[in-house]
């Protein structure tokens, strides 16, 4: 293990609360082990730590990221990505070999939807080039957790959203039976509804989506409409 990952996983294991912890799995389904680390008090730690050893050296940081996302631990998994992010400027396109393997490992919607809208789909947009090869083996693949990726990636596009390629992506998958692929499509549309609401409604209407994705997808436009009759 590289030194720098030991000092940070002792680090954090001296923080251990099991009375957290068990309410902290509860919530995720116990899918994963937790320290019992709640959210502020992990960032505190976090940056008290980047204070004393610094951020990882961009070469080593590919070898952190895995060890840490091979820890037991979910903590450890969170802050893998915080320590990506604090080189997200830095990151090129080989880094997405790396990121499509953080989804589809120790893959629930706590890491994977991070790793969709605030790595994915920023390194998408910076090397263009990539969207194609990468998002449309994602969206053919037989892990949900990949397929979602191709539908969230551009949840932060706004304006410089794709619509075509979200449009054909939703519809691949229109017909899954899976909820977090029903979410994910309702999500992506209603995050695309606060910028092109026309276009989004004549999707929902004209397509066969799920009722969760129908709803999901126009929350927003009828919030709107809400608050504008009263």
């Amino acid at each position: 293990m590289n030194a720098y990952t030991k000092q940070l996983v002792t680090t954090f294991r001296g923080y251990e609360n099991k009375e957290l912890a068990g309410p902290m799995e509860a919530y995720m389904r116990n899918q994963f082990p937790f320290l019992g680390i709640k959210t502020p008090e992990r960032k505190a730690i976090f940056r008290e730590f980047l204070k004393q050893y610094s951020k990882p050296e961009l070469e080593d940081l590919p070898a952190i990221v895995k060890e840490l996302w091979h820890q037991p631990e979910r903590e450890f998994q969170y802050i893998a990505l915080a320590l990506l992010e604090k080189q997200l400027k830095n990151l090129d396109p080989s880094y997405l070999l790396l990121l499509e393997k953080l989804i589809v490992e120790k893959s629930w919607w706590d890491t994977v939807d991070a790793i969709a809208s605030n790595f994915i789909g920023k390194l998408l947009l910076k090397y263009p080039d990539e969207i194609e090869p990468y998002t449309r083996k994602w969206i053919m693949d037989e892990n949900i957790w990949l397929n979602r990726t191709s539908i969230l990636y551009q949840l932060s596009y706004k304006a410089k959203t794709d619509e075509v390629r979200l449009y054909e992506y939703i519809l691949q998958h229109n017909e899954s039976e899976e909820f977090f692929i029903q979410k994910a499509i309702g999500w992506a549309l209603r995050e695309y509804s606060k910028i092109a609401p026309e276009s989004v409604v004549r999707f929902i209407n004209k397509e066969e989506l799920k009722p969760l994705s129908k709803r999901e997808g126009l929350k927003y436009l009828k919030k709107k409409e809400k608050e504008r009759v009263q």
